[in-house]
């Protein structure tokens, strides 16, 4: 059969039921056996958007699925996508077209180097030069998403390759077993010996729980042991937020209150499936002084490449919390401190940051209010950059894992809108919203055209204060001045978000109080179409942040 064939029949045993791409000539001879395919195709708008279509549908389903394209520029566009994916540990498929293999070094048409430009943004990079070798390929890229610290594969194919005649019965392909990485004794001894004579332990939840499905596991252990758990922002929603130990997020700007003075209060650090990013830590001095540090993390690597903990485990995140769970039982261990643990849901609503205001223009936090008030647990949400983002970190109420779906380590604008879309594919049962500033809309807004054309409705949410917020505060804190920043025309009637949504075959409105907000979020709810809510915001409005946890500052 035709190697092109063979591809697509092992995408199907690997159990890929969806696809994300844009068919052209180099990437046709594989779209020539997709059409026939059990596999559902989305053709997008921008290359970029396949990559983030797939990211996004992954983080709400756990299901791996593909992005393709065609060469040279549509290769090249999957750059970014490549890198919002392989940051933030998220498994893709990604293929790409190529010219012939003997034309590959001699400039040949919308011909580029794909292996030597990705590989920094992979898992791993195949340039198919012999196509017998494609089952074998095949079936290492999907060992390598799935095992150890997950991330996107690139398979780069030559026309000429995917052309070829290979001897492949798709009954003789068997998918590579996935791998378990269990935690040594000796070390699981040594943590609880650790978090024993501790007098104020925290557990830090990372978004590794979240891929491991490990959030049961780490709320059993420390509701065994009474110790208070703050989630990153890649592990938001995996605890409840009314949960009697949910100490919020920890940060210098997604951080909320809450997390950073239990956080500053603690004295040994459990951190399970987290990366120690710059932006949770803050300054390093600050977090690390007067404490100690278990990290736990399925990828040996990631220990140690911040700052090296008192104790590293190198575990599946699951496996880890399985075996604290069993070894805290055999030594009958008792709650580590349990007045500050009963401390804590006071605390919590004490310290929580005010969402209701009642002014006009409306206040960014008031859009969050809104719709913490208005979507179900089920709702899924996605984010991208800049100070809604911040925002959405700060304010939001999620109460699932697997819902609330951000652009973490790489903080992609353009990211939202695919995403989302790609999260309504994986469950569409579910509403899928986005929110995104005035600026980030502009970035692969096109997409809501494709949540039109498929009939799967999105729900963005744009929070419109005529501003490169972030940039400007930024500016001027850091630097002292603000220049090119202002945009006053998305907000002046120049720029019309809702005759853009119109344009796409969605619906759209612009806001401009509470009332009017909350009215147009439920008839987006109702309406079964994409709905474009442009909420006219102040434009001046600064988000908390700081250098460090203890010295985050309030503009509010």
């Amino acid at each position: 059969m035709k190697a092109a064939d063979a591809i697509v029949q092992i995408m199907v045993k690997e159990g890929i039921t969806d696809a994300f791409g844009i068919p052209g000539a180099g990437i046709n001879p594989v779209y020539k056996y997709l059409e026939e395919a059990p596999i559902e195709h989305f053709c997008m708008r921008h290359e970029e958007a396949c990559m983030h279509a797939a990211d996004g549908y992954y983080r709400a389903s756990h299901k791996i699925s593909a992005a393709l394209c065609t060469s040279g520029p549509g290769a090249t566009n999957f750059v970014t996508g490549l890198y919002t994916a392989q940051i933030d540990s998220i498994p893709v498929l990604a293929i790409t077209g190529q010219a012939n293999s003997w034309q590959m070094k001699q400039d040949a048409f919308q011909c580029v180097d794909m292996e030597s430009i990705a590989k920094t943004v992979c898992k791993k990079v195949f340039c198919v030069l012999e196509a017998e070798k494609i089952p074998e390929i095949m079936q290492e890229a999907f060992y390598l998403m799935r095992n150890g610290k997950p991330g996107p594969v690139l398979l780069d194919l030559p026309l000429d390759i995917q052309q070829t005649d290979i001897d492949f019965d798709i009954a003789d392909y068997q998918p590579a077993a996935k791998e378990t990485v269990t935690p040594e004794a000796a070390k699981i001894q040594q943590a609880m010996d650790m978090i024993q004579k501790a007098n104020a332990p925290i557990i830090v939840m990372g978004g590794g729980v979240i891929l491991s499905h490990a959030e049961k596991e780490l709320i059993a252990f420390a509701e065994m042991l009474e110790i208070p758990v703050i989630t990153t922002y890649m592990a938001k929603g995996g605890l409840p937020e009314e949960h009697p130990l949910n100490a919020g997020h920890a940060g210098i700007q997604v951080g909320q209150p809450i997390g950073n003075r239990y956080f500053l209060d603690s004295d040994v650090v459990i951190g399970i499936g987290n990366r120690f990013t710059d932006r949770h830590t803050g300054n390093l001095a600050v977090y690390r002084e007067g404490r100690q540090f278990i990290h736990i993390d399925i990828e040996k690597g990631q220990i140690g490449k911040v700052f090296e903990p008192e104790l590293g485990i190198v575990s599946d995140a699951k496996e880890a919390l399985i075996a604290l769970i069993a070894e805290a039982k055999a030594r009958n261990v008792k709650p580590i401190n349990s007045q500050r643990a009963a401390d804590l849901p006071a605390t919590r609503k004490e310290l929580a940051r005010k969402t209701d205001f009642d002014s006009k223009p409306m206040m960014p936090h008031r859009v969050f209010h809104e719709m913490n008030a208005a979507f179900d647990d089920a709702t899924m949400f996605t984010a991208g950059c800049g100070i809604t983002q911040i925002w959405s970190g700060q304010l939001q109420k999620i109460n699932r894992a697997r819902r609330y779906l951000p652009s973490g380590g790489a903080g992609t604008l353009g990211y939202e809108v695919p995403a989302a879309f790609g999260a309504k594919v994986a469950d569409p049962a579910a509403h899928s919203v986005t929110v995104l500033g005035d600026f980030g809309f502009t970035f692969m807004g096109e997409e809501i055209a494709v949540a039109a054309a498929f009939k799967k409705p999105i729900i963005v949410i744009i929070v419109n204060n005529a501003y490169l917020g972030l940039i400007r505060q930024n500016q001027k804190g850091a630097y002292g001045f603000e220049y090119a920043v202002d945009m006053p025309y998305n907000q002046d009637g120049t720029m019309d978000y809702v005759k853009v949504a119109e344009g796409f075959g969605c619906v759209g409105e612009r806001v401009f109080t509470p009332d009017e907000l909350r009215g147009a979020i439920d008839r987006a709810k109702q309406s079964n179409k994409t709905y474009v809510i442009d909420a006219i915001c102040k434009p001046e409005q600064l988000c908390d942040m700081g250098t460090a946890l203890d010295n985050v500052k309030s503009f509010v």
